[in-house]
């Protein structure tokens, strides 16, 4: 009997496909359930974030505290101790200056004290060198609500998408309860890995977004504005908060691509020639999701642009480590069964 006739094998059905066959109107059941799911999923976690509103607020605004900084150095500062207090703390203008000199430590310290000269006290200011840091004066952004529906607007996003977030593994497991059937066995393997991969790049993500990248971009942000002149002491509440949010979403979703693109190369639909090939492409791609998820400060797009052009790099290069891998193995299967075919 000719083998195309033999009867397939349970193992064969797993390799190829996975789940029964359905007709198109019980896919489209299970795709509405899918999106009832979702949509019930993402409902709770809303609700759960806007309860926890002022706590939500609190995480997001640390990223703003952290870009605090000390007044930058082209500026001048004086600030006058008595004891431990700070009486005063004033921006000098160079005009101000006379015959002080501040080129390398742009901010002046006195603290008042008493000095002896002969038999009289007299308060005199010395220059103070050691003190503590938070003793200099620091940059404050104030987020303000200009609007009488403005603080229910700020609660609204940070339920949205704090809801999204919360609802994210669960959606996860709905939409691979509906995806993953249709998958073969070796799709499911690389899918599932991938998964696990890049859950953790996400979050990594994430957290390199709010602990690193944040702080940076709305330091230079305000710096920016002031070299145009623009007072940038003040920002919406709700301005901020969605370049906050999608600034770390989308870096989170930008650290996925090495996890997509090895999938791909696995799956044979890329290789190291293609990726190779579509380098320069990406360079663009990269600026252009910088510019699209942050603001139109082109500093805060390159910041974004560059780790995402680096994760790219390394899919690349484990791409060309693959192929090199397989063909070294393959040579030396080929070498084997002419060895063996000779004796």
């Amino acid at each position: 009997m000719p083998k195309e006739w033999e009867e397939t094998r349970p193992e064969d059905d797993e390799e190829d496909g996975g789940g029964e066959v359905k007709s198109f109107l019980e896919h489209l059941e299970d795709l509405r359930w899918v999106l009832i799911k979702g949509a019930a999923a993402v409902f709770v976690g809303f609700i759960v974030c806007l309860i926890a509103g002022n706590w939500l607020m609190g995480v997001l605004k640390w990223p703003l505290e952290r870009a605090w900084s000390q007044t930058p150095g082209t500026n001048h500062y004086l600030t006058v101790l008595v004891g431990t207090n700070r009486v005063i703390s004033s921006r000098l203008e160079a005009s101000d200056l006379g015959f002080i000199h501040l080129q390398t430590n742009q901010h002046l310290v006195l603290r008042l004290t008493p000095v002896t000269v002969g038999t009289n006290v007299l308060l005199a200011l010395q220059p103070e060198t050691n003190y503590p840091d938070d003793i200099l004066p620091k940059v404050k952004i104030d987020l303000l609500n200009l609007s009488p529906a403005g603080g229910f607007m700020v609660a609204f996003q940070l339920a949205l998408y704090g809801g999204v977030v919360l609802a994210a593994p669960f959606l996860i497991f709905v939409i691979g309860q509906f995806v993953v059937p249709a998958m073969k066995r070796k799709e499911k393997k690389y899918v599932f890995r991938g998964l696990g991969v890049g859950t953790g790049l996400f979050f990594g993500g994430v957290f390199f977004c709010y602990l690193v990248l944040m702080p940076l971009a709305l330091r230079a942000s305000r710096s920016y504005s002031n070299w145009l002149g623009i007072a940038a002491d003040q920002w919406t509440a709700e301005a901020y908060i969605s370049f906050v949010c999608k600034f770390m979403l989308g870096m989170g979703l930008g650290f996925e691509m090495p996890v997509v693109l090895l999938i791909l190369v696995k799956l044979g639909i890329l290789d190291y020639a293609r990726l190779s090939a579509m380098r320069k492409y990406m360079i663009i791609v990269n600026l252009v999701l910088g510019a699209v998820l942050t603001t139109p400060e082109v500093l805060t797009q390159v910041m974004m642009a560059v780790p995402l052009q680096v994760l790219y790099e390394i899919s690349v290069w484990i791409a060309w480590y693959w192929e090199r891998r397989d063909r070294k193995r393959q040579a030396a299967e080929e070498a084997s069964g002419t060895e063996a075919a000779s004796n």
